[in-house]
């Protein structure tokens, strides 16, 4: 019974194996290679891309470029391909295929959109200020490069709007760490994220409530004095503010009984994120210059703290 049963299943065995092995030879066959005309296989490609087969499209583009790699449509069909990824929301094949792209061709018309869309990559996986915000840093960077290159290019009024809502996006982080401490009655760690805030986003309408923010940790940690003087601050800054009005009664102790509110104003001229990323680069290159010279760096009065 024993040799019989080995017997059938050597018999059923074998057939199933010459299958397997057939099988795999098949799988490992290289696709036949069929040369098509250029201009069939960009139309193609482009035909998907109208039709949403977003994926397709690029695997036919990048097929433009693998027959006919010395061809004007080849250029072209690198970007497209990019281009394809990003309508597909495949945003790290998108860069990766951008970046191709720019190293390539650095002096191609289509560079500053290059630049463009791949900031766009980015821009599209920014979270909410919950998580983390490196893609809110790599838009930034990206929509930076090309406003500083190519300072005409239609992108760049775009790119200039995107880039203050990055601006505002990373304030919007310090300040939920900030309230997360608070909430926690951590002041001391909550209190360098509000004063961040204050001093590299201050173009971003969540300064009022940082400074706010501040006196609540000032008066926790029983700093009287610098709350007192932050509500001045804020007092003189943005005297319409309802985060003045809370402050003064915090601190105070008392309520803020017929006070004529003013009009709101903003304290700073017009600045909009890529100028004060210009001032803040500049004024570390000048902190660097004068520590290589020996020089104690001139930190100035911050315009949040007077006294």
């Amino acid at each position: 019974m024993i040799y019989n049963f080995k017997r059938s299943f050597c018999a059923t065995a074998a057939p199933l194996l010459v299958a397997i092995a057939l099988s795999a030879c098949s799988s490992t066959e290289e696709i036949e290679y069929v040369e098509t005309p250029v201009e069939q296989l960009y139309n193609d490609a482009h035909n998907a891309l109208l039709n949403g087969e977003y994926e397709a499209s690029a695997q036919k583009f990048d097929e433009v470029e693998r027959q006919h790699p010395y061809s004007i449509w080849a250029t072209k069909s690198q970007l497209m391909a990019a281009y394809a990824h990003y309508e597909n929301e495949t945003y790290d094949e998108a860069v990766i295929a951008l970046d191709r792209f720019i190293q390539l061709h650095p002096s191609n018309k289509d560079v500053p959109y290059a630049t463009y869309l791949k900031g766009l990559s980015y821009y599209e996986q920014i979270s909410d200020v919950g998580r983390d915000q490196l893609m809110t840093s790599l838009a930034q960077k990206n929509f930076r490069e090309l406003i500083k290159r190519y300072p005409t290019s239609k992108y760049s009024k775009d790119a200039r709007l995107k880039l203050d809502l990055t601006f505002d996006h990373l304030a919007g982080k310090e300040m939920e760490i900030g309230r997360y401490y608070i909430s926690r009655n951590q002041c001391i760690a909550a209190l360098p994220r509000f004063k961040t805030v204050v001093q590299k986003f201050d173009t971003t309408t969540h300064v009022p409530e940082a400074l706010h923010r501040m006196i609540e940790c000032y008066l926790q940690l029983g700093l009287e004095e610098e709350a007192k003087r932050t509500t001045a601050v804020l007092g003189h800054n943005f005297p319409g503010s309802e985060w003045y009005i809370d402050s003064y009664q915090i601190v105070e102790r008392k309520r803020l009984k017929d006070v004529e509110k003013p009009s709101w104003y903003w304290p700073f001229e017009k600045k909009d994120a890529l100028q004060v990323l210009e001032e803040q680069d500049g004024q570390k290159a000048d902190d660097l210059r004068a520590i290589e010279e020996g020089i104690e760096p001139d930190q100035g009065s911050p315009w949040w703290k007077p006294w």
